[in-house]
């Protein structure tokens, strides 16, 4: 558990609903995992087309898995009003990302009522080994109305 409260109920149909609309998450198939106040995971299973030359997981997928989990925990501690757009993030790619699917964890470390910030990590899962390939600090707003 995340230890916190959302203001909406209904977050995770909101949540949900929000992430299946998201036509790059669902173009590279990646899929919520956990969803709780705070907490969200993507699972993204290797494709051979969301690669660069030397097999490896693009940067720019990792780069992307990273924002959305994050994004999307933010998201689920927001008024039902509100939606979410990423203001800032810093990425760190810490070894190449191989194996033979990746968990992208997004979890809100401060929320507040105008930006909240978060920390994303991708694993790579091979064979039962579960290693760290990239970490991220972001930043979300939430906005009223349509972003």
């Amino acid at each position: 558990m995340s230890g916190f409260t959302p203001k909406d109920p209904d977050f995770a149909e909101r949540v949900r609903a929000s992430f299946q609309a998201q036509t790059f998450m669902t173009t590279i198939g990646a899929r919520i995992t956990l969803l709780e106040p705070g907490a969200v995971d993507l699972t993204l299973d290797r494709r051979y087309d969301l690669c660069q030359q030397h097999g490896f997981m693009h940067a720019g997928v990792t780069a992307a898995i990273l924002d959305s989990a994050a994004g999307y925990a933010a998201f689920s501690l927001f008024d039902p009003d509100q939606e979410v757009l990423t203001t800032e993030f810093k990425v760190n790619l810490l070894r190449p990302a191989a194996g033979a699917f990746f968990v992208a964890s997004g979890r809100v470390l401060k929320p507040g009522k105008t930006l909240t910030v978060c920390r994303s990590d991708v694993h790579a899962q091979h064979n039962g080994t579960r290693t760290l390939v990239a970490t991220a600090l972001l930043s979300m707003i939430a906005m009223r109305g349509e972003a």
